[in-house]
């Protein structure tokens, strides 16, 4: 379903030629239009984009445009060191600078503004925590933060870090103005141009896009989730997160700042200001995309709401899928050690429209031989998190055992006990057969195996959603592929 950020635009044909550009970005997110702006001031750039652009995770975000990623800085300097949580925290204040200016530059009116950002706790228990944070980033860098008491909002909070001076946006608006800068420049974007295959030829790459070829020098993947497994290995060096997101006319005078639980689930709140109102957007409730028996986040967030503006009435409502990488620390540059030419951005956990400049900055650095200090931080090659074969399978949970376990299990529930507007995997003459009935009774049957690497899926009835408790990818009801990293169907059941 559309997000509050979703708007109509001007839609871009589907490649319908060969092509040839020194750079092909695939994927029509914020991170790939980003890292396309940047290299279209100096080279020839094409992007492809298998929907249309930013209909995933770059329209259905917060917009929040921050250095502050929960309780972060302390366990990155005790993961690390100091030095390597002092550059990722460089990295991202100096985003936040370098997203001002691309506004004021390409006169973007995407609703930016600077405001506080806080991490609240209502719980005595976290305290401790919100006070190492504090002291830690203000190791990293001084006076950025402050611990807070008696903050001025509706909802119980016991102590926070203020982190001073970051931002918010719209997110569609501001990527579309790059998107208009792009054009500007003669980049070609495509909508509707999924990629099947990419092949090296020679010193260049052959992009397969809907019967065509693009050639490039260079290619960057920018899919939120690769869909290439091997050689980078990212299936083994994260997992997909889902959030439920709700926008709110709270019919009240709202909050100022921007706020963010310690606890888990975490719970997120922002304001929108639109015309003669400010709107409440709210989100949390996230899960490890692909799990069972996932909890209706919708109704939870709006009952919260409503006890503190009983007259909130909801406007919008969406999921959010994001990217989690195993150390918590995103994957940009180049795709693997033996693939050369290919860059890659992924595992933003959450943090998706500050990094996505990151990214975008040092990708086109390293593709025009400009040096970038922060690259190392973010190295895409790094094996680290997958060393620790443990780790993997509790960090994945469900996702680490149902390669193996989703073989041997099977359920026992048979196709006459299926409610209507139900999902389920039934065992049918021996044999997985996932089961959707609509509200009508009609069926739908499919093969419960995802296209990507072959993990079981389970049934999301809340979206209404077969998901992959792998990698992340999901399929309507149908068996359409609606969610990298599989971009095909399931297989229909006879």
């Amino acid at each position: 379903m559309k997000s509050y950020w979703e708007k109509e635009h001007k839609e871009f044909e589907e490649i319908k030629q060969d092509k040839e550009a020194f750079v092909c970005v695939i994927g029509g997110g914020i991170t790939g239009i980003s890292t396309a702006y940047y290299l279209s001031k100096y080279k020839k750039v094409i992007v492809l984009e298998k929907n249309r652009l930013f209909c995933k995770t770059s329209g259905k975000n917060t917009g929040k445009v921050t250095s502050q990623h929960g309780l972060f800085y302390d366990y990155l300097i005790n993961s690390q060191n100091e030095d390597f949580a002092r550059k990722y925290l460089e990295a991202n204040e100096n985003a936040i600078d370098y997203i001002e200016n691309i506004i004021k530059e390409e006169n973007i009116n995407c609703d930016f503004e600077r405001e506080n950002a806080y991490v609240f706790t209502n719980q005595k228990d976290e305290l401790e925590k919100i006070k190492n944070e504090v002291h830690a980033v203000n190791k990293l860098k001084e006076n950025l933060c402050t611990y807070k008491q008696n903050l001025e909002v509706p909802f119980k909070a016991l102590g926070a870090i203020e982190f001073k001076n970051q931002a918010k946006i719209h997110p569609t608006k501001y990527g579309y103005g790059l998107v208009k800068s792009i054009l500007k420049n003669k980049g070609e974007i495509f909508e509707n141009s999924q990629v099947t295959n990419i092949t090296k030829k020679g010193k260049k790459y052959e992009i397969d896009v809907n019967n065509n070829k693009v050639i490039a020098d260079y290619v960057v993947i920018a899919t939120r989730y690769p869909n290439m497994s091997f050689p980078g290995y990212y299936f083994l060096k994260m997992y997909q997160s889902t959030s439920f997101a709700m926008v709110f006319d709270c019919k009240s005078k709202l909050f100022n700042g921007m706020y963010i639980s310690a606890e888990v689930p975490t719970m997120s709140f922002r304001t929108i200001k639109e015309k003669d109102k400010t709107l409440l957007l709210a989100v949390g409730y996230d899960y490890k995309t692909g799990s069972e028996n996932v909890e209706n986040g919708y109704a939870k967030i709006e009952k919260f709401v409503k006890n503190i503006y009983p007259e909130a009435q909801v406007l919008y409502k969406w999921t959010a899928e994001d990217c989690i990488s195993l150390d918590k620390i995103p994957y940009i540059g180049e795709f693997s050690n033996i693939m050369k030419n290919i860059y890659i951005a992924t595992g933003f956990n959450k943090w998706g429209l500050t990094t996505s400049n990151i990214a975008a900055r040092i990708i086109a650095n390293k593709i025009l031989g400009i040096e970038n200090k922060y690259e190392d931080v973010f190295k895409s090659t790094r094996m680290e998190p997958i060393k620790n074969i443990e780790e993997v399978k509790n960090m994945l949970g469900q996702a680490g055992k149902s390669i193996v376990l989703s073989r041997f299990e099977i359920p026992e529930e048979q196709l006459k006990d299926i409610k209507n507007g139900e999902g389920k995997i039934v065992n049918i003459n021996d044999t997985k057969v996932g089961i959707y009935k609509t509200d009508d009774g009609e069926i739908y049957k499919v093969k419960p195996i995802c296209t990507h690497l072959g993990c079981e899926l389970h049934f999301n009835n809340i979206e209404k959603v077969w998901e992959c408790p792998c990698h992340g990818s999901k399929f309507n009801y149908k068996g359409e592929s609606i969610e990298v990293p599989s971009n095909e169907d399931l297989e229909e059941d006879k």
